[in-house]
């Protein structure tokens, strides 16, 4: 039983297709398998603006063999209904089997190696995918058969255990290299199998996991608003589009000038959401504060 690790790489995801896509992933990586007669277990699946990857755990070396049975005609059923069966089949009447008046069709299919069926199914998954707004790009974008994802795709990451699955699609070929941050890392990073995936990531300044970087940006959000003497106004909605923003975040605290404080409260809220996606405070009297934290995307 083998660990298997996609990563689909590409310019920036919007952070509001990343759960969505993510539950894409898992339900067509699922489906594809399932043709081949391959259950996965637990999908761990993730999401920053610049990837989607899911991992696959203890997944088989092969395919189950498997003998299908299909029902013909009676041995005293007209030639033509044997000979209609017979191209349905593509087997001769020497292979039939003749069980108690009744023609089958008996055929044996070997097994198959496990990543051969990925092989097919990457391609058919990226193919696919149900992305809510999608575009085509470059010399190829001409015509209605090209590639469609939701930003241009650049790198595909498909290992089988240590082994690289071989993939083309549009002129990009899976490997085990992938990038790390934007800023904070240069030059490509090899992946040896899906165990170390998150590790090295991080290592790049790359947090992959999209809860981690939910639970850091909410904990250090609040952690900024209580050392300046003041609470954090909860957002759920904001912690997680900010997360789906960056993929090193640094809450970071600032001011405004009060002065603007005489706008309506619900004003300031709403824009700074909105517009800046920044978190506001309140101070000890349950007011407004003239205070933000936004989310920056590296260590400055």
């Amino acid at each position: 039983m083998t660990d298997f690790l996609l990563e689909l790489r590409s310019e920036e995801i919007p952070a509001r297709m990343q759960d969505k896509a993510r539950d894409d992933l898992a339900r067509l990586f699922t489906a594809e398998l399932a043709k081949a007669g391959i259950a996965t277990g637990p999908l761990v699946t993730y999401a920053t603006p610049r990837r989607l990857a899911l991992i696959a755990r203890d997944l088989p070396a092969e395919t189950a063999a498997v003998s299908e049975e299909t029902k013909g005609p009676r041995t005293t059923a007209p030639p033509q209904a044997l000979e209609g069966f017979l191209r349905k089949t593509g087997l001769t009447q020497e292979q039939l089997v003749d069980r108690d008046g009744i023609y089958y069709a008996v055929v044996d299919k070997p097994g198959r190696a496990t990543a051969a069926v990925l092989a097919e199914a990457i391609p058919a998954i990226i193919r696919a995918f149900p992305w809510p707004k999608a575009m085509r790009w470059g010399d190829a974008s001409t015509s209605t058969e090209s590639l469609r994802w939701v930003r241009p795709l650049q790198g595909i990451v498909a290992l089988l255990g240590t082994e690289i699955v071989p993939v083309e699609i549009a002129g990009i070929t899976s490997g085990a290299a992938t990038v790390g941050h934007r800023f904070h890392h240069s030059g490509p990073i090899t992946i040896g199998s899906a165990s170390d995936y998150a590790e090295k990531l991080h290592a790049a300044h790359v947090i992959v996991d999209q809860d981690d970087r939910r639970a850091l940006i909410r904990a250090r959000a609040e952690a900024l608003a209580a050392e300046a003497g003041l609470d954090l106004i909860p957002d759920d909605g904001l912690v997680a589009e900010n997360a789906g923003l960056t993929e090193w975040p640094v809450p970071l605290l600032g001011r405004f000038d009060p002065a603007f404080l005489d706008v309506p409260p619900e004003v300031i809220q709403l824009t700074a959401r909105v517009n800046q996606k920044y978190f506001v405070c309140r101070d000890g009297d349950g007011k407004l504060a003239n205070a933000f934290i936004c989310t920056a995307n590296i260590d400055a």
